[in-house]
């Protein structure tokens, strides 16, 4: 069984929504929407549609476009249900949190999850009969909007998991299999730049992941404002940055900069290279400024608040920093402007079609500031040799009803061993678990 990007397959994945998606689409070569009709909106996501955006295919700033647009949840509506390619089956596999959203598994199996404004970390083992989870279990509270989880040293036996705080780093003493944390939080990093309450939801998230020789901690830190200007806003200090530690918890350096909001970092198995996938700046127009996905070379510049996408200065700063100009890195998959891409995950499983390995999943929250909603779904990002195409393809739809109406959100993606991907939807406070069944 092959992937969508295989030809016979995608174009019966293609024809199935061919009576919702612009004649314009079918005429794009090898499957792929490019061009002006590669920006979307929620009626037009389905499983196995790619698309491709460009630098050539940005418009030009219109301020004036900017709305407000903000889901306001309803109740899952009977029948609705996540919709996957063909040959994917999606269940419940656990209900009942606060705020369900990023999710790392651990070396055993067990899925660790960050329930954020609960202020907790749960942990879920297990598939029974009925698909659920076997056991739920708090293995730690009294955090601090945790968010990111990693297992450090890395290999079968970590003995500590770290997790990161709005404000904080810590770490818990681990051996595998703990269903509970067996002490209390020590603070490896004492001090991060704090809580940011923004309209889109609040860059307060912390990621956490290791480099592959296990010496350096990386940690994400999103801006505090849409483009305030650090040299005149000391808010932004060691914001929008990747910020490089050891594991002790020793400050060395901004790691890479001009990253807005880097809400989940991954190792890319291999290329060894960091990956961030990012919320872009708001209030430019529609179709400015895409969120990405990106590879983040070490000591990188990715343009905030003064350029985007490249060269392209924001209006709001215009004529500042004109030396930054050729210095910024232009990422590697542009996505939907305002989709609010979250946690990301290569996937290295066994489940799923051998094509499928090595490339990645995200979670795309969903737009507040597009005057037609786009994201709430989860997304393939393919990869050749460990380097992106460029594209990215819907994977996991149907969380907004045909008019408009917002019911999920999907935030976190993991791997299970046994290659089945879970999602994290935070709008139904629900896990999914995606089966390939090949049926």
């Amino acid at each position: 069984m092959h992937r969508f990007s295989i030809p016979a397959l995608r174009i019966l994945a293609l024809a199935s929504v061919a009576s919702v998606l612009p004649a314009a689409v079918f005429a794009q070569s090898g499957g792929v929407i490019t061009g002006q009709d590669a920006f979307t909106d929620y009626s037009q996501e389905h499983p196995g549609v790619r698309r491709k955006i460009t630098l050539a295919d940005l418009p030009e700033p219109k301020e004036d476009q900017s709305t407000d647009n903000g889901a306001s949840l309803i109740p899952r509506p009977e029948g609705a249900w996540p919709v996957a390619p063909k040959g994917f089956k999606v269940e419940i596999y656990a209900q009942g949190f606060t705020e369900p959203r990023l999710m790392r598994t651990a070396p055993n199996g067990d899925i660790f999850l960050a329930d954020s404004h609960g202020d907790k970390i749960m942990v879920l083992r297990g598939v029974g009969p009925d698909g659920k989870a076997k056991q739920v279990s708090t293995f730690a509270t009294g955090l601090d909007l945790p968010f990111g989880i990693a297992f450090y040293p890395s290999g079968p036996n970590p003995k500590w998991v770290y997790v990161g705080n709005t404000r904080t780093v810590v770490r818990f003493p681990y051996k595998s299999g703990d269903l509970v944390a067996t002490g209390a939080p020590e603070t490896i990093v004492a001090q991060l730049p704090g809580f940011a309450q923004l309209r889109g939801g609040g860059h307060w998230t912390r990621d956490v992941v290791f480099s592959p020789d296990g010496t350096k901690m990386l940690v994400s830190v999103g801006s505090a404002s849409n483009v305030d200007d650090p040299d005149t806003h000391p808010n932004e200090f060691h914001r929008a940055d990747v910020l490089e530690f050891t594991p002790e918890g020793k400050f060395l350096k901004v790691y890479a900069s001009g990253i807005r909001n880097c809400v989940g970092e991954a190792i890319n198995p291999t290329t060894g290279q960091l990956w961030c996938s990012t919320n872009e700046r708001d209030r430019l127009g529609n179709n400015l400024v895409p969120d990405y996905i990106t590879s983040v070379k070490e000591d990188g510049f990715y343009g905030w608040p003064w350029y985007y996408m490249g060269g392209h200065q924001d209006p709001r700063l215009m004529g500042t920093h004109p030396e930054l100009k050729d210095k910024v890195i232009t990422p590697d998959v542009l996505l939907q402007p305002h989709f609010a891409s979250l946690e990301m995950v290569f996937y290295n499983g066994k489940q799923f079609p051998s094509s499928f390995t090595g490339d990645a999943f995200a979670a795309e929250h969903g737009s507040w500031n597009k005057s037609k909603r786009a994201g709430y779904e989860v997304i393939l990002v393919p990869m050749r040799n460990g380097h992106a195409t460029g594209e990215y393809e819907d994977f996991l739809t149907g969380f907004v009803t045909p008019d408009g109406k917002v019911w999920g959100r999907p935030v976190g993606v993991t791997t299970g061993n046994d290659g089945s991907l879970f999602v994290s939807d935070d709008g139904t406070k629900t896990i999914w678990h995606v089966i390939y069944t090949g049926k």
